[in-house]
């Protein structure tokens, strides 16, 4: 990863900043598009319980030790004995004795179970299962929750960003705090790359949109988890790394952002 761009997680562990996406790759398809996504270059891997294809996306990263793999833990096994059964389910499926990042995916907060949830992460990081630990979709107020309750401030908190939805101030928070932003749906559901503003920079860089918005994120030290099946778009998104924005082009994709530019639930709502 010499030349790869990395961010210093609070562990003092090196975590890729451009990451791969899996949400939507059914598992049987999981497995090659894995295998052209590190082909590409790419060092980080995404999954999650939910996603059903931690069996293919085991498959696909295969004998690559050096690949950063993360998985999650999915709402209905929240709770302190439940997330250990699951991520010893995620291991297997996964064919991993551990995993580089472990994340809650979800706070549902109303279930009031995210806490003992954080704990049993706690321990799957001191049991060597998890190299690092981290969290989802939560707010402020969750995190702030989970570090008062524990003293153990997560890794990272991968949640909806893309330039419509810029989230400045949970990434304030996230600064303050010494958390790792990551970007899922980093190009907003496929929606930014019709944006004129996007493919006028697009034409002024001779780069894909999709690379243009990887950029954005890239330079403002998010780090995104772009999603694709297919060998064209992965190849595309990871031309990210080829050029830099000017200042002027990243002020134009910060005018982006709106209020109501979320595409995915609100955390607030979501239930186990």
């Amino acid at each position: 990863m010499t030349d790869y761009p990395t961010l210093t997680l609070n562990d003092d562990r090196q975590i890729p900043q451009l990451g791969f996406g899996t949400y939507q790759i059914p598992d049987d398809k999981a497995d090659e598009a894995v295998k052209i996504a590190i082909d590409t270059g790419y060092w980080l891997v995404d999954t999650a319980k939910v996603y059903e294809n931690e069996r293919g996306v085991g498959k696909g990263v295969g004998d690559w030790s050096d690949i950063f793999l993360q998985t999650k833990i999915w709402n209905e096994d929240q709770g302190y004995d439940k997330t250990l059964k699951a991520a010893d389910g995620s291991l297997d499926r996964l064919g991993r004795d551990h995993v580089d990042m472990l994340l809650i995916h979800w706070s549902c907060p109303d279930d009031e179970l995210f806490v003992d949830t954080w704990k049993a992460l706690i321990e799957l990081r001191d049991q060597g299962k998890a190299k690092s630990i981290g969290v989802s979709n939560f707010r402020e107020e969750d995190l702030k929750r989970i570090v008062d309750e524990t003293g153990v401030v997560p890794a990272l908190n991968q949640i909806e960003l893309h330039p419509t939805f810029q989230q400045r101030q949970l990434r304030k928070v996230h600064d303050e705090m010494g958390i790792v932003t990551q970007s899922w749906s980093p190009l907003g559901q496929g929606e930014g790359l019709s944006n004129d503003t996007i493919k006028q920079i697009a034409d002024e860089t001779g780069q894909p949109a999709s690379a243009v918005i990887i950029s954005w994120h890239l330079q403002h030290g998010l780090a995104p988890i772009p999603k694709s099946a297919s060998r064209d778009h992965i190849e595309a998104n990871f031309k990210a790394l080829d050029f830099i924005l000017t200042d002027e082009q990243m002020k134009r994709i910060d005018e982006l952002d709106s209020a109501s530019g979320r595409m995915g639930p609100e955390p607030s709502k979501m239930r186990i």
